[in-house]
């Protein structure tokens, strides 16, 4: 049988003892929503622990070959597009309707996301927090520790910044580009991401602390005082000579309340 190719970007995970620990570190799903289906190995075993499955799969020859292949398995569904263009939401809802009858629920992901599209891909997931309980997904090795740094540390930037105020990540564990196939240059980490938004708890509005993140991490290398003003960073008990790498997300906040959510200049 003709090899499926790979579409440009993309690294299928083919190592059968790596297919069953992602498998396993997924765990048991209600409901399951798998980004990148590719040739359905991991797919296969997803199923076998998923009462519903959604695997979105963009490439066209990719997405009909895991239809004709899941065919017969009634709790797997198959959709060809592209995962920026999905709703979360409906996915949720139509996983409540299809095994409670009671509406909108919350879904779980799990896929090993392709590299060049992996930030869209996880804004997207953290902009749908409310539909998703948890994300299990492969990144980049150096993207994964861009991720999990800490403030203080030369990595803490606005990735780290924004996954610690959508989600709770944790690092699983590490893959060999040999378990890839084509085998990508780079190692590749196993993240779980438990969805719990902070705008609440820090009593800030989502997108006006994105914006604010935005603009701070923009002139990470300049004092506080310098990209708020003195005045705000005096009003929010932070040292107005700190920098935005320095400062934990509750120091931000509180440095964008005081700001009184104007623009950074």
């Amino acid at each position: 049988m003709r090899q499926l190719r790979a579409p440009k970007g993309q690294n299928f995970l083919y190592q059968d003892a790596w297919l069953r620990k992602v498998a396993q570190a997924v765990g048991a799903s209600r409901a399951l929503v798998e980004i990148g289906g590719g040739p359905g190995g991991l797919t296969a075993l997803l199923a076998e622990q998923s009462a519903r499955l959604w695997v979105i799969e963009q490439d066209a020859q990719l997405a009909e070959g895991l239809r004709r292949r899941f065919a017969a398995v009634s709790q797997v569904t198959v959709i060809e597009a592209d995962v920026l263009q999905v709703s979360f939401a409906a996915l949720a809802a139509e996983a409540g309707e299809a095994l409670t009858g009671a509406g909108p629920r919350t879904v779980r992901v799990a896929g090993n996301l392709p590299y060049y599209i992996t930030s869209p891909i996880l804004l997207l997931l953290f902009r749908e927090a409310a539909h998703i309980s948890d994300a299990t997904v492969m990144v980049q090795k150096e993207y994964a520790e861009r991720m999990l740094a800490a403030p203080g540390g030369r990595g803490f930037g606005l990735l780290a910044a924004t996954t610690r105020f959508y989600a709770r990540a944790e690092r699983l564990f590490d893959l060999p580009p040999g378990a890839f196939r084509p085998a990508p240059k780079v190692h590749s980490t196993l993240l779980r991401l438990e969805m719990a938004p902070q705008g609440e708890a820090l009593g800030v509005d989502e997108r006006g602390f994105m914006e604010f993140l935005r603009g701070v991490f923009r002139h990470k290398r300049k004092q506080l005082a310098t990209v708020v003003g003195a005045e705000a960073a005096a009003a929010a008990g932070v040292d107005g000579t700190a920098r935005a790498e320095t400062l934990t997300l509750e120091q931000l906040a509180a440095a964008y309340r005081a700001a009184a959510r104007k623009p950074v200049e």
